[in-house]
C-alpha cells in the first residue's frame, strides 16, 4: 500500500483540483460571463494554488523548510503547470472556440489529460526525493 501511496493520493488531490478547476471556471465562464480563455486561465491560476499545497503536503510529503528551497520548489511547479496550462488553455481555444463543442465537457476532458500529465512532471522533477 505504502508503494502506491503518492498515487492513491495524486488521484484523489487531482479529483480535488479539477473539481476547484471546474468550478472556478463555471463561475467565470457560466456565471460572470467570462469569455473562454480568460475564464481558463483564471481557473487554472487557482487550481494550480490548490494543487501546489495539497501536493506539497501530503501527495509527495515535501519537507523543505528553507525559504529559497521552497522558492525552488514553487518556481519549479509553476513552471510545470504552465506548461500544461497552456495545453488546456490550447485545448479550449481549439475545442471550444474554433469547433463548437460543450465548454465543460471540454473542460473535464482537458483536466483528465492535464492531470496525467502534472503527475508525471511533480514526481520527476518538483519532488523528487533526494538521496
Amino acid at each position: 500500500m505504502k508503494k502506491y501511496k503518492s498515487i492513491i493520493l495524486y488521484i484523489i488531490f487531482g479529483v480535488a483540483t479539477t473539481l476547484v478547476n471546474v468550478i472556478a471556471y463555471y463561475l467565470c465562464a457560466q456565471i460572470g460571463h467570462i469569455s473562454v480563455v480568460p475564464s481558463t486561465l483564471i481557473a487554472w491560476l487557482i487550481s494550480v494554488i490548490f494543487a501546489y499545497i495539497t501536493n506539497k503536503i501530503w501527495v509527495f510529503e515535501s519537507k523543505t523548510k528553507k525559504l529559497d528551497e521552497i522558492i525552488k520548489e514553487i518556481a519549479s511547479f509553476f513552471s510545470c503547470r504552465i506548461l500544461t496550462g497552456i495545453l488546456d488553455v490550447l485545448m479550449m481555444y481549439i475545442f471550444v472556440d474554433q469547433l463548437h463543442l460543450n465548454d465543460m465537457f471540454m473542460k473535464i476532458v482537458s483536466n483528465g489529460i492535464v492531470i496525467v500529465l502534472n503527475y508525471v512532471a511533480s514526481k520527476l522533477l518538483v519532488f523528487k526525493k533526494k538521496d
